[in-house]
């Protein structure tokens, strides 16, 4: 019988968002059920729960001295503040385990957290970064870094509107962190420049979806790059939300027509003006569909929930629509009722989009947002992305994706996109082969 004593053990860093922790927690069940060891090493800010894995796995928490996530200021100096605080306890809790036996040890760290790569090597332990954003959010975010170095900004060079040369589909307003400020990006980029080399890239995606941009990647990388994706169908999901699901929601969900609810949800970080929400909520209403809306508490600064909403929304929409906290989103997804899914178009969300075949209308706000939701409406034609904060440019669009001829063929469309996933999480699939290719590597170091 085979001695799984000797497999390394496998660590990984679970950074405190919620949009990350999901798969990296995901990933960890996937290499636990092919037989490896698993720690998690994470941040006390937004900790995993331990009752909610597999009782075998190791947690080490990592001092980083943070109550909250605060994107109010720079966020690019939170996630500073974030790797120098817990490096020193991630230093200690390796060498901790070496000194205990573990004679192999590699460590997956997703590239928020970059300081464990740079441990990683200090130790002569072998790294290897983990992404759960898009592949097609890479190029991108080179691009930029180009234009940094050349000293030239989006916010002061650019017509936003203009395709970025030889980059389609990209617009300059479609480039990642146009939001931020320039100083801020000047300190992102400097962060990406010092991180550690790493000696494999995981990406969770679906190697047919961005064939073009994984090409890049691995130019770039010159290191295997194994895509595992969509990981939360590779494995059971351990329940990762920092807020409490309402699942009475799939009640009301049941009771409603077939494909005739879209969904609201822009994930668990981001911020709105109360004047764009009020916009949205009139949109909602004079679309006449059926809509289900998770409005995270603390959406609107200074609001506890939803009281910023427009004076007689609620009573004009009681029999149209409901609003909740949070939804268990991947049921919401995969319920015969959901049409639509108007989202900020995290990966994630687009990932188990794409695994229910659900149509998306696109609002998206930083990071790889802009990327993503420019491929779901220009490139894959599976969206349709928002531009125009108007109530009646946001009814007109909610009806051209429930109910109107172009949303049956965006339906079509997301629904051969969804074949696609099934074909690569098969056996011989580009998914499975991935993870395949990632256990060899793993038990050759």
């Amino acid at each position: 019988m085979e001695d799984r004593r000797q497999w390394p053990l496998v660590v990984l860093t679970a950074s405190p968002f919620h949009g990350h922790m999901s798969p990296t927690l995901q990933l960890a069940t996937i290499l636990h059920s092919k037989g490896f060891s698993i720690a998690i090493a994470h941040s006390k800010l937004n900790a995993p729960d331990p009752s909610n894995h597999p009782s075998d796995f190791t947690f080490l928490p990592l001092s980083d001295n943070l109550s909250t996530i605060d994107n109010s200021n720079s966020f690019t100096d939170f996630i500073n503040a974030l790797n120098t605080n817990c490096k020193p306890s991630f230093q200690e809790h390796l060498i901790r385990l070496i000194t205990e036996g573990n004679k192999s040890i590699v460590v997956i760290y997703d590239n928020i957290m970059h300081f464990a790569g740079g441990v990683a090597v200090d130790l002569n332990l072998v790294p290897i970064v983990f992404r759960s954003c898009s592949a097609v959010y890479f190029p991108a975010f080179i691009v930029r870094q180009q234009l940094r170095q050349q000293g030239r900004y989006l916010e002061e060079d650019f017509v936003m509107q203009e395709m970025v040369p030889n980059h389609h589909p990209l617009r300059y307003k479609d480039l990642p962190f146009s939001s931020s400020s320039i100083e801020d990006f000047k300190k992102l980029g400097s962060n990406f420049s010092r991180q550690a080399r790493p000696s494999v890239v995981i990406w969770n995606t679906i190697q047919s979806l961005e064939h073009e941009a994984l090409t890049q990647i691995n130019e770039h990388f010159q290191v295997p790059v194994f895509t595992l994706g969509p990981l939360h169908k590779m494995a059971p999901s351990p329940p990762t939300n920092f807020l409490e699901e309402d699942t009475s929601c799939i009640n009301w969900l049941d009771k409603q027509a077939p494909k005739s609810v879209i969904y609201i949800s822009f994930g668990s970080l981001v911020t709105l003006d109360a004047k764009v929400l009020a916009e949205m909520a009139w949109g909602l209403a004079n679309s006449e569909q059926r809509f289900l809306w998770a409005v995270r508490p603390g959406s609107v600064c200074d609001s506890e929930w939803i009281e910023f909403l427009p004076k007689g929304f609620i009573e004009e929409t009681r029999d149209q629509g409901l609003i909740v906290k949070w939804a268990p989103q991947r049921e919401v997804l995969g319920h015969f009722a959901v049409g639509g899914f108007w989202s900020h178009c995290g990966w994630n969300s687009i990932l188990e989009c794409i695994s229910e075949g659900v149509p998306m209308m696109c609002q998206p706000f930083t990071a790889d947002q802009g990327v993503n939701a420019r491929y779901v409406s220009y490139v894959w034609k599976i969206g349709l992305e928002l531009e125009c904060f108007e109530r009646r440019e946001i009814a007109s669009m909610i009806r051209r994706v429930m109910v109107d001829e172009e949303g049956e063929e965006i339906r079509d469309r997301v629904h051969n996109m969804k074949g696609l996933v099934r074909q690569a999480l098969d056996n011989g699939g580009t998914s499975h082969e991935s993870l395949e290719d990632l256990v060899g590597f793993i038990l050759s170091c």
